[in-house]
């Protein structure tokens, strides 16, 4: 069963329903630090108690016999020198708060507990099809903010906060790829997000379609050795429910934060992260480029031998043969 619940602090409330009666009270403080920025041992849950007590990290929400959308108030300070979620990326490629997948990789992506996460998302996650998935198609997962759109630069219209070529990439894309979009906060934490999507034309443009969108609920929280607990985008969701359509053989996500993809390295491209777009609105080629890269690949039957780090190197080789 999925627990949903309405947190609220700062003036604001913030609603979570990606977590499930087995998860424990230290995913829902994970899960609140993704959307406010509070790091889970600075966080106070009010009336989060059991036999008077508040309830311990480790104890599984199902036996808090929550009610959905049940409101909890939180008390708790974000750091601004500690937040590594909402603040922006930094200017140059390497995120400040991400890490070296490679070294983290086997110690995450084949524990029990995250597949048994995954499989419940499987199970219990709606998802909303705008689109019927094609046969024959291969699989490309689109992150937003900071990849397809400038969330946090102030402008008058979605179109200045756009990275440039994203249409003609979209379309591109399309003709190979069924396309979906998996963004954590879409209509949660930035509500002007998801308008000014719509505003661009992204969900009814007549040159290519979305498959279908995700949000923070199809996401998982994972233990790392080196960062804690983190919320990352497991394909295998996307895999369990269209197991006949997408598999690890024929997808491929880009998001601009690294860790989002521990539970399949194999399939992530980092893309350089799109900030400033009023500075960066003229020069800005990584979409074009990237469209290049889908096409040469797309010719192939199976992605797992190819390194997507490495994917301006291996399109230059293409481009040149």
């Amino acid at each position: 069963m999925s627990v949903s619940v309405i947190i609220k602090w700062g003036g604001q409330e913030y609603f979570i329903s990606s977590l499930s009666e087995e998860d424990t009270v230290l995913d829902l403080k994970q899960s609140i630090k993704t959307l406010t920025g509070v790091l889970p041992e600075r966080q106070k849950l009010l009336g989060l108690k059991v036999k008077g007590k508040p309830a311990e990290d480790e104890m599984k929400l199902g036996s808090l016999k929550l009610k959905p959308n049940t409101k909890i108030m939180m008390m708790g300070t974000r750091e601004e020198s500690l937040e590594d979620v909402l603040a922006p990326p930094p200017e140059n490629d390497d995120v400040v708060n991400d890490f070296d997948i490679e070294e983290e990789v086997i110690e995450v992506e084949n524990r029990e507990e995250n597949l048994a996460k995954i499989a419940r998302r499987v199970k219990e996650y709606k998802v909303d099809e705008l689109n019927p998935p094609r046969e024959g198609k291969r699989l490309l997962v689109l992150d937003v903010d900071y990849t397809l759109f400038d969330h946090k630069s102030c402008a008058e219209t979605g179109q200045e906060l756009m990275r440039p070529y994203l249409h003609e990439f979209l379309t591109s894309a399309y003709e190979d790829y069924d396309i979906v979009i998996w963004c954590t906060y879409l209509s949660i934490t930035f509500p002007c997000l998801w308008q000014w999507f719509i505003e661009l034309g992204v969900t009814d443009n007549p040159n290519y379609k979305i498959t279908f969108m995700l949000d923070s609920g199809a996401m998982i929280t994972v233990h790392t050795p080196k960062r804690g607990v983190v919320e990352v985008k497991p394909l295998g969701v996307i895999w369990g429910k269209y197991g006949e359509f997408y598999n690890r053989k024929n997808t491929i996500m880009f998001d601009d934060i690294g860790r989002n993809f521990l539970m399949n390295p194999q399939n992530g491209l980092k893309i350089r992260p799109f900030m400033k777009a009023h500075l960066n609105r003229e020069r800005d080629r990584e979409l074009y480029k990237l469209s290049q890269y889908l096409k040469e690949i797309a010719k192939l039957d199976d992605f797992s031998g190819l390194n997507h780090k490495h994917w301006e190197r291996y399109l230059s080789k293409r481009q040149h043969h």
